[in-house]
């Protein structure tokens, strides 16, 4: 699964940037897709955010306008020195996101975007793992990713994407019932036990955010 444009799109910065630029048209633009999984919740200027899986910066860009306390972490060191070009004002920490290099409860806030679907199964609960663990006690932890879309007519595009560009661990993800994995390390669900993730682009995209 997956094609030479998966590999093309992580050595070509342009090639990756103009790809998400067009998937996030399904949602009004590539400014709106980034700041999804912040709607809604109440960010103060020195409120200790990590931009989990944060590649070369690209909704780290949109965290440092919420706070001055913003680190970026990825297992790539490409792109953690793209990051620090594009986005000088975070800190920046290569690492795996399954075994951080963070004390316990240090972060109000881990953010990630378009990153667990290219996790495999026991990566996933590892990562939820470490990022339960991170977290201070009321953390919140936020997301956006693929989803099982609601709306039929917008299969054959996600399937189409996933093809191209993805590999089997994305058709895992949206397989997956999110909510109860995250229940299962410890996270409590936002508001009441009936939330129930944000859907975008016809249910092909999901929007979580859970608690400490």
């Amino acid at each position: 699964m997956a094609t030479i444009l998966r590999d093309w799109s992580y050595r070509y910065q342009w090639l990756y940037d103009g790809i998400s630029r067009l998937a996030a048209l399904s949602v009004g633009g590539e400014s709106r897709f980034r700041q999804l999984a912040l709607q809604g919740l109440t960010i103060d200027p020195d409120s200790k955010i990590l931009d989990l899986c944060c590649g070369s910066g690209q909704a780290t860009n949109f965290l440092v306008k919420y706070s001055q306390n913003v680190t970026g972490l990825d297992a790539s060191p490409l792109s953690i020195q793209r990051a620090k070009e594009n986005v000088p004002s975070a800190e920046y920490v290569e690492g795996f996101a399954e075994d951080m290099p963070f004390s316990n409860n240090q972060f109000d806030l881990v953010h990630t975007s378009a990153a667990l679907h290219e996790m495999n199964p026991e990566q996933l609960r590892q990562i939820l793992a470490e990022v339960y663990r991170i977290l201070k006690p009321g953390g919140i932890f936020t997301f956006v990713d693929f989803h099982h879309p609601t709306n039929p007519l917008f299969w054959p595009g996600l399937a189409m994407f996933l093809w191209l560009f993805e590999t089997e661990t994305a058709w895992n993800l949206i397989n997956t019932d999110m909510l109860n994995l995250l229940k299962q390390v410890g996270f409590n669900l936002i508001n009441s036990e009936s939330y129930q993730p944000d859907l975008y682009a016809g249910g092909s995209l999901q929007v979580v955010q859970v608690k400490k």
